[in-house]
């Protein structure tokens, strides 16, 4: 069994890593930390969590690299790179849910991070974990840090276009919308019920940190790869809805490259053939309208369509995930399957549930 610990135990996040750590066949929980709710049992912050597994949140200090194989920090961006800082060198393999170390370019960083102090060379270290785009970098890997839920979304739906075609994109514009669970359990008046429901509240309308964090990401991926695809412009406006889980992202995108719908859908089906937490799809296979994000909801799947709008010049990119699984502890999950060895599916096998 490969012994694994949740940072930020009591947190959305982190509650979600728990559930599906204890459904692992092949991982054990044996450290719960966290720097509030001390001594508390998992039942305690999660109702949904009724399992005894004896342990109760503990403070993190250096003895927990004698107690874990993998340690999972689902933790705010500043204490993920004290965490790092602290831990790295000392035996755990690291998978980083948070902000501290996904954009690599250091003044992009501290741009969209400016709060976050992190050491420059533990930086360069971290792998960034999109399993379906750079999976053999992640067997072995000992730090790995995690995409944002909107990056998964944007990084899974574009890459077909950049790394698989070639495409040079003129413009990528970006509509995000986000569930309440997006913004974890911080209480602000603004995500209140009385103001939350039945709303659409655009909350980053000018700009968005996973948005650099995906333009980073695809310029270092390109180099890589020796593929030509490039994004010459990529903006985003962030909007939150009522709804709790799921979140979708509506990417429009501008070249002047000629394709056509046949092209785009082969070239799709083609990049994510053999992966199995993407789902290509015809956005009217079904009895809705897919990708919906209720429709991959409590499932590590990812659903994605490609349109081409000829009348408009663009293409029109649609990729819905649950933001608490595929977008956070299910895709943790993933790559440290991948990091062992494991068949990347191995717990992650749950359907969608539907209606939620």
């Amino acid at each position: 069994m490969i012994r694994a610990g949740v940072v930020g135990a009591s947190g959305l996040a982190g509650g979600e890593l728990i559930r599906l750590i204890t459904q692992h066949p092949e991982l054990e929980l044996t450290f719960l930390g966290g720097s509030s709710n001390i001594g508390r049992r998992p039942a305690e912050l999660h109702a949904n969590l009724r399992v005894d597994l004896g342990l109760t949140v503990q403070p993190v200090t250096e003895e927990v690299a004698g107690q874990v194989d993998v340690l999972f920090l689902a933790t705010p961006a500043p204490v993920s790179a004290q965490l790092a800082e602290l831990l790295a060198d000392r035996g755990p393999t690291l998978v980083d849910l948070s902000g501290a170390f996904r954009i690599r370019t250091p003044e992009l960083h501290d741009r969209w991070y400016p709060k976050v102090r992190r050491l420059p060379e533990l930086a360069d270290r971290f792998v960034y974990g999109v399993p379906e785009l750079i999976r053999d970098q992640l067997v072995g890997a000992p730090l790995i840090s995690l995409p944002g839920c909107y990056a998964t979304a944007l990084t899974l739906g574009l890459a077909p276009l950049t790394l698989g075609l070639g495409l040079d994109l003129k413009t990528v514009v970006v509509d995000g919308k986000s569930g309440s669970s997006g913004g974890g359990l911080h209480l602000r008046t603004a995500d209140l019920h009385p103001f939350r429901s039945g709303a659409i509240a655009p909350y980053a309308p000018t700009g968005h940190r996973h948005a650099a964090e995906v333009g980073d990401f695809l310029a270092r991926a390109k180099s890589d790869s020796g593929t030509s695809g490039s994004i010459a412009s990529l903006s985003m406006s962030a909007y939150g809805v009522s709804h709790v889980r799921g979140l979708l992202t509506s990417s429009y995108v501008f070249t002047d490259a000629e394709v056509d719908q046949r092209e785009l859908q082969r070239a799709y089906l083609r990049f994510y053939k053999g992966n199995r937490f993407v789902r290509v799809r015809r956005n009217n296979e079904t009895l809705i309208p897919v990708p919906d994000p209720q429709a991959v909801l409590g499932s590590n799947y990812c659903d994605v369509t490609v349109l081409h709008d000829p009348e408009g010049g663009r293409i029109v990119v649609l990729s819905a995930l649950d933001n608490l699984v595929k977008g956070a502890a299910g895709q943790a999950v993933q790559v440290a399957n991948i990091r062992y060895g494991l068949p990347e599916e191995t717990g992650l096998t749950m359907q969608p549930v539907m209606p939620a």
